[in-house]
């Protein structure tokens, strides 16, 4: 474990220092210059070991006096921070400064109660998030990944099918975020008609060419559906048989946000009878694990969660987390909350 507090003396020492306390767990690879020059105004700790450390730190009092938390959405330090996690942090917590757009590992309920603040990085995420999408609808329709594994193994074109264009196809947004939106405008480009369904109708001047649909309009008319929007308990297993059921023959599927919202077995057997022609995927509900029958189907443009996975993306959000820090410590208010906390 490397941790900048190691003694129940500099502890107490931290809880008498007249500067603020910034807790990062884990390190940073892009902005770590940012990071350190905001050791004028705060007190800087560093986090760095497991789950059971950070239990055992937390516990022994060596981040007493943190107001900020800097949490990567990576749960190699930590693991999730459930009910258990956060029932030990610093009673002087907060603020917790995510970098990620999904916070699924996080149990709002009792950071809230805690009253504990939470902000994520939403916008910086859309452009690499949406670009990939495209990528997966644009492999998905041209079942790319069959005359890809046909000419590394010396079979050229292999058994390679006809695909399909673009242009003319319905695609079907669920969550319309900046992510959704973002899709839309690339999807426009490859001369796409987009359908979408939010919580609620953006104002015109974001919906651009999309129009706003019921969630059951969206499954019927669709010949493409993205899924965009959060994970959470109500959109657990969002598309599921009955979804299924209501979508066009021949459907694809793509999903860039969370594994949970797509069953996975329903999805399988969709395949198999038909009702979806292919798929695209960067994510899953047990990941690393991915289910067998997806993993094979070279019907599946398959990705292992790279949505974000670009320098320029990765230090956006890794600045946009630091800034949310800074703003709440310096100003009492997070630039980028997320709505439940």
């Amino acid at each position: 474990m490397n941790t900048t507090l190691k003694s129940p003396s500099l502890a107490r020492q931290l809880t008498t220092s007249s500067k603020p306390s910034l807790l990062l767990i884990g390190q940073l690879q892009h902005c770590q210059r940012e990071w350190d020059n905001l050791h004028s105004k705060y007190k800087l700790l560093q986090f760095r070991g497991n789950r059971a450390q950070f239990l055992s730190s937390c516990k022994f009092g060596l981040f007493d006096g943190t107001v900020g938390l800097y949490r990567t959405n990576s749960i190699t330090e930590t693991g999730h921070f459930d009910h258990e996690l956060i029932s030990t942090l610093p009673r002087t917590l907060k603020f917790i400064g995510l970098n990620g757009a999904g916070y699924d590992g996080m149990d709002i309920n009792a950071l809230a109660q805690r009253g504990i603040k939470v902000s994520n990085t939403p916008g910086v995420v859309a452009g690499a998030t949406a670009d990939v999408a495209m990528f997966l609808i644009l492999g998905a329709l041209r079942r790319a990944m069959i005359p890809l594994e046909a000419i590394r193994n010396g079979q050229w074109k292999g058994d390679t099918p006809l695909g399909n264009d673009p242009g003319g196809k319905i695609l079907g947004i669920i969550g319309m975020g900046s992510i959704g939106q973002a899709l839309a405008r690339r999807a426009a480009a490859f001369g796409m008609k987009i359908m979408y369904h939010n919580r609620s109708r953006l104002p015109e001047e974001k919906e651009g060419v999309a129009s706003y649909a019921t969630f059951d309009q969206v499954l019927q008319f669709s010949d493409i559906l993205s899924l965009n929007l959060p994970a959470t308990p109500q959109t657990h297993h969002l598309i599921s048989e009955q979804e299924f059921q209501k979508m066009k023959d021949g459907v694809v599927v793509i999903n860039t946000a969370r594994g949970s919202l797509l069953d996975e077995e329903a999805l399988v057997k969709a395949l198999q009878t038909g009702k979806v022609s292919s798929a695209g995927l960067d994510v899953y509900g047990n990941e690393p694990r991915v289910h067998p029958e997806l993993l094979n189907d070279k019907r599946i443009m398959i990705l292992p969660h790279i949505g974000t996975t670009t320098v320029e993306t990765k230090r956006n959000m890794e600045l946009l987390a630091i800034q949310n820090l800074e703003n709440a410590l310096d100003r009492e208010e997070l630039l980028t909350p997320i709505p439940e906390c």
